[in-house]
């Protein structure tokens, strides 16, 4: 009912009103999208299902359907929004006046660190190693990421932990179990009293930021020196992410330079570890996970690795929180790729679904791409995780995962906003999920090393080992002769490398073109040839425009959308 309806008039001894008025109905809601929700994140992602077959096997989809279905449901997406909307708190001291430095997270935060440990997105490639471990893992990773980016990052943190206290075999028989157990225990209770623990890194400081050995923190012995022994720690960091963990990953100074320390909560005694929360860190994005500053007063620690070696140490954690970088800025691209596509599939504009007007799918094919390149990147490297028995997997996963991590997470802020802009104004509302994944869309660049750490880490790796960037292009040339543009590309680049003298200038560009070269090959190899020729098209040829929507005549823009679009409503 839209016109104005007039109401029959009342007996004039019973009228309290004029005898005539209008209903005040203003209009009925059309077009408008049903919310995208109570679906399935794994069986509405085609991209995903495959890549999951072709980098895990069979055996890696193990649970994902059951998982996707979780992820999609209204109240776990509403959790999300919940943990967001509630910043954590930060009390100092108790109301006795005791110094506890406890962060108070709101429930809907537990809820998803329950549901991922529950899990075992901190530790089934520990548990359960073999075949498909890390795909299967990174693919609950990608899909539970798209439901809320910010709690993901203790998980992580749990999980790349342990390739580095594996380091210190009597640590690790104190603190493995523990870490690997498939629960969550959020008390803030000494770590003795507790079955499941969770574990932070703390590096960087106010001088020297990602210049770690810059550090000022310095380490000293309780008794004996050395590997496995007790130190105190006192000093700063400036930025140490979920503080509420029950340990942390430290760097240190010792008399013999870096190392690095495992520091707990609490010290064995049950008294409170003294290392103090000084503030937490106002952020743009992942507000639901706190961040601190913190200062270190003599703070009992355990070195872990050899003396003055704490950046090798602790390069294999660092090396897997970048590789969880990777899934969280893809699992963000597929998400605003599912929220842009649903909306224009379901509203109409100047007499035609936005998904069937030209313009538009230029920009959705366009951003599925984007998406899609970076999954197959990313599982590409989880594959390679599953086989580092093997020398062409590890050298792979030492060059690509830099490489990866540079591209993937510098691709993600623009293409969140893109995504937005299909929505429009709807999409800059705080109840919409896109402003979120704008905000979030940084983090991961600029966490773990920023582009330019990322730039001189793959240098670092292709000076110290060349044979890695032989791997490299040996892994790419699995597709030589598919597609002409392809194979002149990767000429040039595989040209570019000749001389590397200046390297330092030319990074940006020669890593760009490393990651373009090997998502490229993977989608000649396992994609849909649609997705396949458009991004050769738009990714390695010239010509285009730099924004998103400058796909070439020719391209299968319907397809591309089809294949990307979860079918909800």
């Amino acid at each position: 009912m839209n016109a104005r309806q007039p109401i029959p008039p009342v007996a004039a001894d019973d009228a309290q009103e004029p005898q005539e008025h209008y209903l005040a109905q203003t209009h009925d809601v059309v077009n408008q999208p049903p919310a995208l929700e109570d679906y399935n994140l794994y069986e509405q992602d085609q991209a995903l299902q495959e890549a999951v077959i072709r980098e895990g096997g069979p055996g890696a989809t193990n649970g994902l359907v059951a998982f996707g279905a979780l992820a999609g449901t209204r109240e776990t997406i509403e959790l999300g929004f919940r943990a967001n909307e509630n910043k954590p708190v930060f009390n100092t001291h108790d109301r006795f006046g005791h110094r506890i430095d406890q962060v108070d997270f709101h429930p809907a935060y537990h809820q998803l660190m329950s549901i991922a440990m529950e899990h075992g997105l901190h530790s089934s490639p520990w548990t359960n190693p073999g075949a498909g471990a890390h795909v299967n893992r990174a693919a609950k990773y990608y899909m539970h990421s798209q439901v809320e980016a910010a709690h993901c990052c203790p998980i992580t943190m749990t999980f790349a932990a342990i390739p580095s206290i594996r380091k210190q075999p009597e640590l690790a028989a104190l603190w493995e179990d523990r870490i690997l157990a498939n629960a969550y225990d959020p008390r803030n209770l000494p770590d003795g009293g507790k079955s499941s623990v969770t574990i932070g890194m703390a590096m960087t400081e106010k001088q020297g930021g990602s210049d770690v050995r810059a550090n000022s923190t310095r380490a000293y012995p309780v008794g004996a020196e050395g590997p496995g022994q007790p130190y105190e720690l006192v000093g700063h960091k400036w930025f140490v992410s979920a503080p509420m963990c029950d340990a942390f990953l430290v760097l240190a100074q010792t008399s013999n330079g870096l190392s690095c320390f495992l520091m707990p909560r609490w010290r064995p005694d049950g008294s409170k570890n003294p290392w103090q929360i000084q503030r937490l860190k106002n952020k743009m994005g992942n507000v639901a996970n706190a961040s601190s500053e913190a200062e270190l007063r003599g703070a009992l620690a355990w070195m872990v690795g050899d003396e003055g070696r704490g950046v090798p140490t602790i390069i294999e954690m660092v090396a897997m929180t970048r590789f969880d970088c990777m899934i969280g800025s893809s699992a963000g691209m597929r998400q605003a790729v599912a929220q842009a596509t649903h909306h224009c599939r379901h509203r109409s504009a100047f007499g035609h679904r936005l998904n069937e007007q030209p313009l538009m799918q230029n920009v959705l094919a366009d951003l599925a791409l984007e998406s899609e390149a970076a999954l197959v990147y990313t599982l590409r490297i989880a594959r390679a995780l599953d086989n580092q028995h093997l020398e062409h997997e590890r050298l792979l996963a030492r060059l690509a995962t830099p490489v990866g991590k540079y591209w993937i997470c510098k691709r993600a802020p623009n293409h969140a906003y893109e995504a937005m802009e299909c929505i429009g104004g709807s999409g800059v509302m705080e109840d919409c999920i896109m402003p979120r994944l704008f905000r979030e869309s940084p983090v991961n660049a600029i966490w773990e090393g920023s582009g330019n750490v990322q730039c001189l880490d793959t240098l670092r790796a292709i000076q110290k080992e060349p044979d890695t960037l032989e791997a490299f292009f040996r892994e790419v040339a699995e597709a030589r002769g598919s597609d002409d543009r392809f194979d002149r590309f990767v000429a040039e680049l595989q040209n570019d490398f000749a001389d590397i003298s200046d390297f330092q200038y030319r990074a940006r560009n020669l890593v760009d073109r490393l990651a373009l070269a090997l998502q490229a090959s993977l989608l000649l190899r396992g994609s849909d040839p649609a997705v396949a020729d458009a991004f050769c098209a738009a990714r390695l040829q010239s010509g285009g425009g730099l924004n998103y929507g400058n796909l070439p005549s020719g391209t299968d823009a319907a397809a591309i959308i089809k294949r990307a679009t979860p079918v909800v409503g």
